[in-house]
Formats: C-alpha cells, structure tokens, sequence
C-alpha cells in the first residue's frame, strides 16, 4: 500500500508536497486518478505552502468525492436511435507536394502572404492612410509621410530602451517597424498597440500603420488577419457533439477503466448525467488515437501494445462499442501512423484491416467537418508547443489562449519550422473559412472559450500523467470530455474521473 502515497506524491510533483502523517490506509479504495485530479482543483487557487495532510485529504473527500462520484447502475435498455436524419459533410486538406527548392519555399512564403493580405484588407476595421503596392515603394516616400504597409515578420528584438523593433518582409523587400514602449503619459490605444506588438511571432503576417523616420517606420496601428465577429448556428434539433483526443490507446497510461465508463454512458447503461448522453449525435477525435511505436525514445518501456497494427485493433474494438447511430469523425496526430508533416492526410485503411464501420470517418489534420450545419474546424494542434513558447503569458494550463492566439492570424501553424509543414504551392494551414467550434486536442488540458462567435474546445485526454509531464510541472485532465448542445449552445464537461463501477 505504501505503493500508493509514492505513486499520488509522484503524480502531485510540483503541484503540493504529502505530509508525513499521510498513510496509505488514508486512501483506501480510492482511484489514484480521480483523487490526483481532486487534489490539483483543491490547491488550484490556494495561496502559501501546499501541503497535503490527514485533515486536507478528508476535507477534499467530503466536499468533493461523495457528492461527485455517481455509482453506476445497468439500465437494461438499448441506446434510443434517433428519429432524424445525419446531414454531414467532410473537406479534407490535400496538399500537392513540391520540391525543396529555394524558389519552392519562396512559393509557399508568398502564397501564405498574399491570402493574409487579403484577408486583412477585407476585414480591416481601421483604414490605412494609403496601403503600399508592396515595401519597396516605402523607398520613394518623404520623411513623416504617413503610409500603410502589409508583411510578414522576419524578426523581432527588444531594444536596450525596451522598444520592439520588428522587421517585416514581401518579395520586393524589408521594412524595419518600431512599436514604442509606452510611457506614464501614454494612451490605452499606444499600450494596447505595445502589447500587441509583444504577441507578435515570426512568420505571422500584420498590416501595420504608421509614419515614416528614417530608418523606421514609427508605428500607430497594427492589425492582424482574424476573424470576423459573427453568430454562431444553432439547430432546430435538441442534440449535441461529442470532443475527445488523445486517446492513447496502447500507452500503460491508457485510462480504460475511464474510458469503459464512457462507453457504458454513451450506451445509456449508467444514470449518470443520461439526458445528456441521450442527445450524442455525433463525436469528433482529435488525434493522437494510438501511443505509436518509436515516437520517442525507449517508448516500448511505455507500452501494453507493442505492434502498432494491435493498438488499432484495440482502439477500434472500443470504438466498436458505441453504437452506429452516433457518427463518429477521427482524425490522425503526432502519434499515428503517418507523415508528421501538416496536414496529415487521414489514417489509411490498412490499419483498418477487416473491421468495416459505417459510422466511422477519417479525416485530415486539419479537417473541416460541417454536422446538421455546424461547422467546425477540427486540427490535433501540435503547432501550439511553438505559440505557448513564443508569446509571453500563454501557458499549458490554459489550452484556450493559444487557440484564440491562432484563430487571430488565421492561421493553424504561424511559426513556421517549429513542426513540419508539407512542402506545397499552397498553404493548407490557413483557415480560409470561419468555423462556428475550433477543436484541437495535443496539449492534455481541458479548455473552452469564446472568440468572436467562434467556440474554443480542447478535449484534453485520456491518458494518465506522463513522467515527462511531471518534469515540466504539467497536469492534464484526463476523461473529461467536452460535450456541446447545439440547440442551447451550451458546453459541458462530464467528467468520467467520478464514476464507479
């Protein structure tokens, strides 16, 4: 038993520290998972030493656990096949591969550049002075004139006076953009624009307005492609979406215990939270369905499934078990079995082998799926790693403010080498359509908020805590799965941690 407090301290790593007076008796019949997750909602918020011991640990099982964890109870009765027809569509990305050329690369930069323009140009809500043909006209202007310019960010530095001088590029030329730190004196709109600028990364294409000081352009505005401000659609029809990535399945940390449950509740053979399940029409899966085999090093010590065609085996003999009245869209990530460059193209049907599901689709990474005219824009989002990592304030604990930082350059991958991109004439990555929901998945973390009109899910996992996880003091939520009412526009999260066989 004493197995148990090592393994709980091990998992709460950065997180709180066990006191002494802990012992495994204390947490008897308990799932390890289910009080990790506890645990870290407990201490979330709390200020001074985390620690617990004894009296927290009761605290945190009688405000929590007995109210949360529902007992399961078998409803004989068969899953209620609904009456209304599935109207969906699916739009997978192609990409026509190209060479690895300089002049291919310069293909790919100004394709990316010219679409982002012309998004900015439509949906700019200021006007530009006057917008330049490209940054080689800025040479035949005076000093002090005032001008509009439209690029892509080669470079950004802070200066030794705390300035941010950023350079920006189109095929004709550089242009080098001082954003200045503002002052006490300064007014919301220049600290807004700094912190902006601040955000900026590289590659990412801006419209920035501003006047002319040899050798800068001292700028007034700056303005991204983003999204317009839209109504999200609604359906006549009371029914709701399923969000799930990360499955893992073969990984030693695969939640099947959690993940069964799951399947219970889809199936209406649980009462826990049943109205909801109820109305599942349709389930999309972001990626990272099976753990892989060498995605990393000494991976098969990791592993239950060593052959990666069985991890598929298992992972659709699960998926088996939901019924065929729920449509169900997966789509492919850093784990699986194909090219790591985006877009991934969907699983190939080899790793179906014999199993034939009607109700089961593969989609590209990214992939457009519109469900009873939902649109929504679904990517596994390994590009995020680089977005947390290149602007100041983002974090992994908070999924949502990454994925609104992409939804704002409309764009999936703006930094570009951080993960590989298909080498094209086209840049897949750009989100040439507004979706209603933006689901990606990769990071572990549960996360929704609202852009725009546009609803941010990411799923999360179903992956217990990882050790190179507890190295970086990142805690997932694993089996929470995001469930959104299309009709009431409502999310909401069903948390398979508080179930009981």
């Amino acid at each position: 038993m004493a197995e148990v407090v090592t393994e709980l301290a091990k998992r709460l790593n950065g997180i709180a520290i066990i006191s002494s007076d802990l012992e495994a008796t204390d947490l008897n019949g308990t799932d390890i998972e289910s009080m990790t997750a506890h645990i870290v909602s407990f201490f979330k918020d709390a200020k001074g030493p985390r620690i617990l011991n004894k009296q927290i640990l009761d605290q945190i099982m009688q405000s929590h656990i007995p109210e949360a964890i529902v007992k399961e109870q078998v409803i004989q009765r068969p899953r209620i096949t609904p009456i209304t027809q599935h109207n969906f569509s699916i739009r997978n990305l192609e990409v026509k591969k190209t060479g690895a050329k300089a002049s291919d690369f310069a293909e790919y930069f100004n394709n990316r550049l010219d679409r982002l323009k012309s998004m900015i140009l439509e949906g700019r809500n200021v006007k530009f002075a006057e917008v330049l043909k490209n940054i080689e006209s800025i040479k035949q202007l005076m000093n002090g004139r005032e001008l509009g310019i439209i690029g892509m960010v080669y470079d950004k530095i802070t200066t030794k006076n705390g300035h941010i001088l950023v350079t920006i590029e189109d095929s004709t030329g550089t242009a080098k953009v001082l954003f200045l730190k503002p002052s006490k004196e300064s007014s919301k709109e220049q600290m807004r624009l700094f912190a902006d600028a601040e955000k900026l990364l590289v590659d990412e294409v801006i419209g920035v307005r501003g006047r002319i000081s040899n050798p800068f352009i001292m700028a007034n505005t700056m303005i991204r492609p983003d999204i317009p401000i839209k109504q999200r659609k609604r359906t006549e029809e009371d029914m709701a979406i399923a969000f799930m990535s990360d499955v893992h399945a073969g990984s030693k940390l695969f939640m099947e215990k959690q993940f069964r449950s799951f399947i219970k509740w889809i199936n209406l053979s649980t009462n826990y939270k049943q109205d909801l399940a109820e109305k599942v029409k349709y389930i999309v899966v972001g990626g990272d369905l099976v753990d892989g085999i060498g995605v990393y090093p000494n991976q098969e010590t990791e592993l239950t499934i060593e052959s990666i065609y069985r991890q598929y085996n298992f992972l659709f003999e699960l998926f088996a078990e939901i019924p065929e009245s729920i449509e169900i869209f997966m789509l492919p990530g850093n784990h699986d079995a194909m090219q790591r460059a985006e877009p991934q193209p969907p699983l190939a049907e080899e790793f179906l082998k014999e199993m034939k599901f009607k109700n089961i689709h593969m989609v590209s990474s990214p992939g457009y799926v519109t469900l009873d005219g939902i649109k929504i824009l679904s990517y596994h989002g390994t590009s995020l790693d680089s977005v947390i990592h290149g602007i100041k304030g983002l974090s992994y604990s908070k999924p949502e403010g990454a994925m609104l930082e992409v939804l704002k350059r409309r764009h999936l991958s703006p930094v570009y080498g951080h993960n590989p991109i298909v080498p094209s004439s086209t840049d897949q990555m750009i989100m040439d359509q507004v979706p209603d929901i933006l689901h990606m998945g990769h990071l572990h973390k549960n996360g929704s908020t609202d852009y725009h009109g546009t609803l941010i899910v990411n799923s999360g996992t179903w992956q217990a805590r990882t050790s190179y996880q507890i190295k970086l003091g990142h805690m997932p939520t694993p089996a929470v799965l995001p469930i959104y009412n299309t009709k009431t526009m409502e999310l909401f999260n069903v948390d398979f941690n508080l179930i009981n066989d």
